[in-house]
């Protein structure tokens, strides 16, 4: 079994959707632990009903970034993992973090990367004019939302959208992406070097399979 370790801060939907996806598939991957920052967050009650580990770390418990992602990286490395999933995780992580498990950390990023990194988003698609907006699976560097994408969903932008509607149409899509590019690294199928994504062996382009 393929141990599969997710990052939460709150409601946790796509965690659910990895959950779901890994009851249901024939890949041997399992949510074995999910971790918050949060204690309120109901990505953990997610984690409870699938069985999972479901772990709060306080980080005011600790003087520093660095040390509170030090305390999250040895309980992580408790339930050996093979991938690490960020599902709506929001802390900026340490590089020491990062490189700790570079290569087999995945984050979602809601937008086309590379445009957009960062926050706010979806107003900052709307308020360009931009007639396309979308969602990124991407591996983690020490880049903030840097690393090389994975896959890429895009969605129209209405005339008439709003923050909230045009979130509802790109969360439709990442609760699909999300669970097959899991599904890929589980499989053996996914994987990064020399900086870049590769799947089945091939390196992948700027905007991750199928890229245009």
């Amino acid at each position: 079994m393929k141990s599969i370790v997710v990052l939460v801060s709150g409601n946790g939907s796509n965690l659910q959707a990895i959950i779901d996806a890994c009851e249901t598939s024939i890949h041997d991957g399992k949510v074995t632990a999910v971790f918050s920052n949060k204690a309120t967050a109901y990505g953990l009650e997610r984690a409870k009903k699938a069985g999972a580990a479901a772990i709060f770390i306080d980080p005011k418990a600790f003087e520093t970034r660095d040390a509170f992602d030090y305390a999250l990286m040895q309980q992580i490395d408790e339930y050996q993992p093979d991938l690490i999933v960020l599902a709506g995780y929001m802390r900026i992580l340490s590089n020491e973090f990062v490189r700790h498990y570079l290569g087999r950390m995945i984050n979602l990023h809601p937008s086309l990367l590379p445009k957009y990194p960062g926050l706010n988003t979806y107003q900052r698609a709307i308020h360009a004019g931009d007639e396309e907006h979308g969602t990124s699976v991407h591996f983690v560097t020490e880049q903030l939302d840097g690393g090389p994408v994975i896959l890429q969903a895009r969605v129209p932008i209405f005339d008439e959208d709003t923050v909230e509607t045009l979130t509802k149409r790109v969360q439709s899509q990442e609760y699909r992406i999300y669970p097959l590019v899991t599904q890929w690294f589980v499989e053996g199928r996914l994987e990064m070097k020399e900086g870049k994504a590769f799947l089945d062996g091939q390196p992948l382009g700027m905007h991750g399979y199928a890229d245009e």
